[in-house]
C-alpha cells in the first residue's frame, strides 16, 4: 500500500522538511544511514496528515513531540490521528523531543528493533 496525500499535504510536508527542529534532525541523521537497509522518510504526507518520520517497508511512523503536543487541542488530534494511521495499517510511535535529545542512541535500537520486526511480520 502506497501512503500519500493531497496536494496541500505534500506543500506542508516540503515546508516541513526545511523547518525541521533539532530533535527531528538528530534523529533523521540517525535514521537514514542504518545497518538494516531500512529507508526512512521524513516529513512524509499520509492522507491529511505529515508524518515526522515513516518506514514504508515496516508501515510504520515515527513522531517526535515537542512542548506543543501536550497544550490546547493538541492531545485530542494526536490521538484522531493515530487512530486514522492504526486505520490505515500504520503502526505509530511517538516520542517526547526531550528524549530525542537526550538518548538517541537507545532511542534508535528501539525504532529500529520494532521496524525490523514488523518488516518481518508484514513479510510473512
Amino acid at each position: 500500500m502506497r501512503l500519500t496525500g493531497p496536494a496541500n499535504s505534500r506543500r506542508n510536508a516540503k515546508r516541513l522538511r526545511a523547518e525541521m527542529t533539532p530533535p527531528e534532525i538528530a534523529l533523521w541523521l540517525a535514521l537514514r544511514r542504518n545497518e538494516a537497509g531500512l529507508r526512512f522518510r521524513r516529513q512524509h504526507p499520509a492522507g491529511n496528515y505529515v508524518l515526522d518520520f515513516y518506514c514504508a517497508p515496516a508501515m510504520l511512523a515515527i513522531e517526535v513531540d515537542g512542548e506543543a503536543h501536550s497544550r490546547g487541542d493538541r492531545p485530542e488530534r494526536d490521538t484522531a490521528r493515530d487512530a486514522w494511521l492504526t486505520g490505515q495499517g500504520i503502526r505509530v510511535l511517538r516520542y517526547p523531543a526531550v528524549e530525542v535529545l537526550n538518548d538517541l542512541e537507545a532511542l534508535v535500537r528501539q525504532i529500529m528493533t520494532a521496524a525490523i520486526e514488523r518488516r518481518h511480520a508484514l513479510s510473512a
